[in-house]
């Protein structure tokens, strides 16, 4: 039997990247699963994707820095596919400073900091609250939060590494709160991976250097020298979703080619 038959999926940031790359995982898997992201057309591929797998799909367009977008997507799935038995907090990246003129430039830092750490940590937390009540009444949930290789050290900007860091705490603090609940919660960790995210040419003119040296420098920080594609992280989250990972719970996992090791 398929490893998710019967269970209903939320990944957040599904359009594209890592969270499509785990959709699809899952849909393989007989899971039921929703997707969801600002981005109309790339979520509406994915979900055509999934349902030429033959598994039921849903594309719901929510912003993860919205509460509400948040609580009706729940809410919606929950009415269409099913009660939700597993969530991918995905949805993260980096948002650009405010461009209000009444702002002086210390506000425009804060914001930026603010807006930032909620992206990549308070929505994570967001989604977590708007299902966790049914895994517990349910005594099943299997929560997993995509973190970073920035996760666990420095690199990256400050508000970034600071919400991932967070997300590591926030996922150790809930597992053990909910353990003995049926909800397992854990931390999946990709590095440098071939997304939109990992823009070469942007951090070629950043650092004023050609493609080839960013590629060089980027492969060079992980063990097996190269940088890894969105699929590779599947896996990993099929197992954390399923039943045979009933044991795993609190954890912080790392599919990154042996990054900073």
């Amino acid at each position: 039997m398929a490893k998710l038959s019967n269970r209903v999926a939320w990944v957040t940031g599904g359009g594209r990247g890592i969270g499509r790359a785990i959709a699809l995982a899952f849909a393989e898997e007989g899971g039921a699963v929703a997707v969801s992201a600002r981005s109309d057309n790339e979520l509406d591929a994915v979900a055509d994707e999934i349902r030429n797998m033959g598994s039921q799909a849903l594309a719901v367009h929510a912003d993860a820095m919205s509460l509400q977008d948040t609580l009706t997507c729940a809410d919606r799935i929950a009415d269409e596919l099913g009660p939700i038995d597993i969530l991918v907090n995905n949805a993260g990246g980096g948002v650009g400073p405010r461009t209000d003129e009444h702002l002086s430039p210390a506000e425009i830092d804060s914001f930026a900091f603010i807006d930032n750490v909620d992206l990549n940590l308070f929505s994570a937390y967001r989604a977590t609250q708007s299902v966790l009540a049914g895994m517990r009444e349910r005594r099943y949930g299997r929560i997993i939060n995509i973190g970073s290789g920035y996760a666990k050290r420095s690199g990256g900007a400050a508000a970034y590494t600071a919400a991932k860091h967070g997300l590591i705490g926030m996922t150790r603090a809930m597992a053990a709160q909910f353990g003995t609940e049926g909800v397992s919660i854990n931390c999946l960790c990709p590095g440098w991976t071939n997304t939109q995210l990992v823009n070469l040419d942007a951090m070629a003119a950043m650092q004023k250097i050609d493609v080839a040296e960013v590629r060089s420098r980027i492969e060079s920080e992980n063990l097996q020298k190269r940088i890894l594609e969105p699929e590779e992280l599947a896996p990993m989250a099929v197992l954390l979703a399923s039943e045979d990972a009933a044991g795993i719970t609190g954890q912080v996992i790392s599919v990154d080619g042996g990054y900073g090791v």
